[in-house]
């Protein structure tokens, strides 16, 4: 395993996020499109995915499984996005503009994770 530390830095940082997932679960229901069914259920869903996606960073034989499955699960995480924009409600609280900045910021994640994949 001598991977770049900025691969391991992004693998901690699903492990974390996808922890913040169970122990502030309403930060995230709040957010989920009313559309979507079982919210607490795909909370703590989409937190394991990302533990494990997280995980699986680590290893060469899940690495990279986990980068198109990170960026599968980001592409679907942009209907929460676009769902926050939708009325204040759904905004959480979060100023529009910050609302508008995680489209682009999104599309980051997708590059940083598509970066790693052998060409």
């Amino acid at each position: 395993m001598n991977y770049p530390w900025h691969l391991y830095l992004m693998g901690f940082m699903y492990i974390l996020a996808g922890c913040i997932h169970f122990i502030k679960p309403k930060v995230y229901m709040r957010i989920m499109p009313r559309y979507l069914p079982a919210h607490k259920s795909l909370v703590y869903l989409s937190g394991l995915a990302e533990i494990l996606l997280g995980i699986g960073l680590f290893f060469p034989e899940t690495k990279n499984i986990s980068i198109y499955l990170i960026i599968l699960m980001l592409l679907v995480f942009l209907m929460v996005h676009f769902y926050m924009l939708s009325s204040k409600k759904a905004a959480a609280g979060i100023p529009r503009w910050a609302l508008f900045l995680r489209i682009p910021l999104q599309f980051l994640l997708i590059w940083w994770a598509y970066f790693y994949l052998p060409l």
